[in-house]
């Protein structure tokens, strides 16, 4: 397959680290833009720019003849679409395949098949990988109410056709699960367009570990290791690191050997993560789903691997074998990554848009910080509001804890709040400090820190009215 310009459907910080890929690899980009990117990163330092639509996604980024139409409009003949937007839409991968345009991602079937998480815990089972405790679709609440009581509470609902930690929620008792199955549905047919529904049995005391698979079109596939991503707010991730801490060595190859069984059960191509569920008390792991796209928490897998997962994508797309077995592959050290968004921890983490005055981000040895943002940068309030994610990389988890707590506080972001702060909090954090995490940590940490913040402004306060006093 021939990849030689390649058209980004993306924008952000993913959109930056795409097109560094390909100038690595002596490929042409792309970038499509709404017309609230014009004047974006991607925008400047792409070979070419393309408007595709209005700021709103529907309009622009979503819309898959408007991505078609631009990259045949500028003679590319491959398409990357990054992650969020159309990155598991089958329908983009199948509207590239119709018009001879290489899609840089696994297979319009393979995304079909994990798309469906029912159809995903499926094909799990049929591979022998450990699967939660739950139910095929559940079509009313008192049907849903039978199978919970079956299970046993607390349990999840979720959407079948969800995805990126959305489409969740927990019912913990008989009473609630009336409303909150209706609140489910709503949610899931408002984000997917599918309200189909099934539970699954809630653990309390969870970490949420995901493996990194790579695989090509001879039947080649490997992992690239495991990351820990249990911290979380509303089931999105904040906080990501590689490799797992706290595991035993036999789980953590049960885990790696599971996602290559998975993934090799379906042949499938290019990057793609299989997320588990790590039961602390029992010991054991559960599939969740797996990700057929880029993840935005890959950084930390290139930085112990020293493998670029994006280079390898566009290696892969164009007919490739894979570099490597899995002897190969090796890891070293420990990395954290950080996700700062645009939103304040003050305000019940609401997203904050507007214009950045003073962008200073760290700098040092063994720092990364992949972003699209700069001083004098207006943060649009149609998209996400990631603004970048910092990465470091240690001998081990102490030394990385260490140093992403000091590139954190000589971070400075001036013109709109950051959750820098409450990253901050977080590295300092005893539990996360000494490993101890769960999906269900940040909801502990952020009354924490929220009262750390007041009692550090009422002293402020005191002492400004002391120094005031004639």
């Amino acid at each position: 397959m021939t990849v030689s310009r390649v058209l980004i459907a993306n924008r952000g910080e993913i959109a930056v680290r795409i097109i560094q890929a390909c100038q690595a690899l002596a490929i042409e980009t792309v970038v499509a833009v709404s017309d609230a990117d014009r004047e974006s990163a991607p925008a400047h330092i792409a070979g070419r720019t393309v408007c595709i639509g209005p700021a709103r996604a529907a309009d622009s980024y979503l819309n898959v003849g408007a991505i078609i139409a631009a990259a045949l409009g500028t003679g590319a003949d491959a398409v990357h679409p990054g992650y969020g937007f159309l990155a598991e839409s089958p329908r983009l991968a199948e509207a590239c395949a119709a018009e001879g345009l290489t899609f840089i991602g696994p297979t319009p079937l393979q995304i079909r098949q994990m798309g469906n998480k029912l159809q995903a815990r499926a094909l799990a089972r049929e591979c022998g990988v450990p699967l939660l405790n739950g139910s095929e679709e559940v079509r009313t609440a008192e049907e849903a109410a039978a199978v919970a009581d079956r299970l046993g509470f607390p349990v999840m609902l979720k959407a079948a056709a969800g995805g990126g930690g959305r489409g969740i929620k927990i019912a913990p008792d008989h009473q609630s699960i009336g409303q909150i199955f209706a609140s489910a549905a709503a949610e899931a047919r408002s984000a997917f367009g599918d309200d189909t529904l099934y539970l699954e049995k809630y653990i309390p005391n969870a970490r949420h570990v995901e493996v990194q698979v790579l695989g090509d079109r001879f039947g080649n596939i490997i992992h690239l290791g495991e990351r820990d991503c249990s911290l979380q707010r509303r089931h999105q991730k904040m906080v990501e690191e590689a490799p797992a801490p706290e595991i035993s060595s036999a789980l953590r190859q049960e885990i790696r050997d599971a996602a290559v069984t998975l993934g090799r059960k379906i042949g499938y191509e290019n990057a793609g993560t299989v997320e588990f569920l790590v039961d602390q008390e029992a010991k054991s792991f559960y599939f969740l789903e797996m990700n057929t796209r880029i993840q935005v928490e890959h950084p930390v897998t290139e930085m112990i691997t020293g493998i670029d997962l994006i280079q390898e994508q566009l290696r892969v797309a164009r007919g490739e074998r894979l570099r490597f077995v899995q002897s190969d592959v090796t890891f070293r050290g420990h990395a954290i990554e950080c996700r700062i968004n645009a939103e304040s921890p003050e305000q019940g983490f609401r997203p904050q848009p507007g214009r950045i005055v003073t962008w200073l981000p760290p700098q040092g040895p063994n720092i990364r910080l992949d972003t699209h943002c700069y001083a004098g940068y207006t943060v649009p309030m149609f998209y996400d509001s990631l603004l970048g994610k910092l990465i470091v990389y240690g001998s081990d988890r102490a030394e990385a804890v260490e140093r992403m707590r000091r590139a954190l506080a000589q971070f400075v972001i001036v013109g709109i709040p950051s959750t820098l702060p409450f990253l901050q909090f977080v590295m300092s954090h005893a539990g996360f400090v000494a490993g101890n995490v769960n999906t269900r940590l940040v909801d502990q940490m952020i009354p924490q820190m929220l009262a750390q913040s007041k009692v550090r402004e009422d002293r402020s306060n005191q002492s400004s009215d002391k120094q005031a006093v004639p």
